[in-house]
């Protein structure tokens, strides 16, 4: 079992920043993708951007690129997202997922591919 806990989410103005950090207890880091996603309300959850297992490969949706960067600590078991340049649009809860190790079956902005969620934390980006 892994566990999975975000924190970092907040209030903050347009064109400023915020860093999410995804904690993992009961399995080491190594060997889990991590993936990000956001739901906004009364929309579909999205995919925000992903790190392969090996931390060699990152996505990012066209949404983002650019602006957000994930990052890993594997001495915490902690990955991360740094966002800058917010916009009210990146409004959201932002969770954190991960994948058990091994390559992706269809690709990693795909939901099904992660194994564990965490719970959410919100952000919200005032004009």
């Amino acid at each position: 079992q892994v566990q999975l806990v975000e924190s970092g989410g907040g209030l903050v103005q347009a064109e400023g920043s915020l860093r999410l950090s995804c904690a993992a207890s009961g399995r080491t880091f190594s060997g889990y993708a991590r993936g990000w996603f956001r739901q906004a309300p009364g929309k579909e959850r999205e995919f925000v951007g992903a790190m392969s297992w090996s931390g060699g490969n990152t996505y990012y949706a066209d949404s983002v690129r650019g602006r957000f960067t994930i990052s890993r600590d594997s001495a915490k078991n902690t990955v991360y997202l740094q966002m800058i340049s917010l916009k009210p649009e990146d409004t959201a809860v932002y969770y954190c997922a991960a994948k058990a190790g091994g390559y992706y079956s269809k690709g990693p902005n795909f939901e099904d591919e992660y194994n564990y969620w965490g719970q959410g934390t919100q952000v919200t980006v005032s004009s």
